[in-house]
């Protein structure tokens, strides 16, 4: 049974991170998931950074908090228990969602959920982390499956990115537009909504001729870090520019798609434009 956003935030411990509420439930999941039944788990991490960081140990500094950030990068922390950043980029522009505007996506893929948990027991990361708490406003770490990506109708041929209307340019280059989706259907995660189905069924025929390619789409199995709230669905789409994706956005016919499906489908989100610095989205789902 689904549960409601205030049980689910009364599940959340008390000692959380500035930067948000953590679930217990899923932690505890985590940790204990028989090496039968684990396997590999893509952590989707957003990241609202504070204007200066604000250290807990009182220390004066006039570093920002994308800086404070950048001093934590757990790489090494990562490598020693087999777990590596498939996706990373700045916030071009986000679209739509609530007051928090986004300022960085990161992708990681474990192992096992437990390396995830064994990781955060590491003194290294524990030392580092300092540096993420000073640096963070707000986080959401959304632990995710891959899914099975719809196939295209056969009449659609794939564009080359050198034949579109919009193709990448020095000043404009390509983008991943992010999609982090809660449906009105609770139960809906690995099984797509009707409303939503239609709506990709309008809207895809508008994107391919606009060369859109789709590194990867995910179901949420559990946020670790967040507010509360539930998500079903995370999906990542690239686009060769963003003039590209604006054009799509802008279409009359995937805009009667968005009124007439879209909209009935999707009860929260954030829509957003990625400038990615690593992708290796789809490789790390095929490999």
């Amino acid at each position: 049974m689904t549960k409601t956003r205030n049980e689910r935030k009364s599940q959340m411990t008390s000692s959380a991170p500035r930067y948000g509420l953590v679930d217990r439930e899923y932690g505890i999941q985590l940790a204990t998931t028989s090496p039968a039944d684990d396997g590999p788990v893509w952590m989707v991490n957003l990241m609202k950074y504070r204007e200066v960081a604000d250290y807990v140990d009182g220390r004066k500094t006039t570093i920002s908090g994308q800086e404070a950030d950048d001093l934590y990068s757990p790489i090494d922390s990562l490598t020693a228990v087999g777990a590596e950043i498939v996706f990373l980029g700045d916030v071009d522009q986000q679209l739509l969602g609530d007051d928090t505007v986004w300022d960085r996506i990161a992708v990681v893929k474990y192992p096992t959920r437990k390396s995830l948990i064994d990781m955060q027991s590491r003194p290294q990361f524990q030392e580092s982390h300092k540096h993420k708490e000073a640096g963070m406003q707000k986080t959401f770490v959304i632990g995710c499956q891959p899914l099975q990506v719809p196939e295209p109708p056969p009449d659609l041929e794939p564009v080359d990115w050198a034949d579109v209307p919009y193709p990448p340019t020095k000043d404009d280059g390509p983008v991943v537009v992010m999609h982090v989706l809660r449906f009105e259907d609770v139960d809906a995660g690995v099984q797509t909504p009707a409303y939503m189905e239609a709506y990709q069924s309008g809207a895809a025929v508008v994107a391919s001729q606009h060369g859109v390619r789709i590194p990867g789409w995910f179901t949420v199995e559990g946020t670790i870090v967040g507010d509360g709230r539930d998500w079903h669905q995370v999906r990542f789409n690239q686009f060769p520019s963003k003039a590209a994706f604006m054009a799509v956005v802008a279409d009359p016919t995937r805009l009667k798609a968005q009124h007439d499906h879209r909209e009935a489908a999707i009860a929260d989100t954030y829509t957003m434009i990625v400038r990615p610095k690593i992708n290796q989205l789809r490789e790390s789902i095929q490999d």
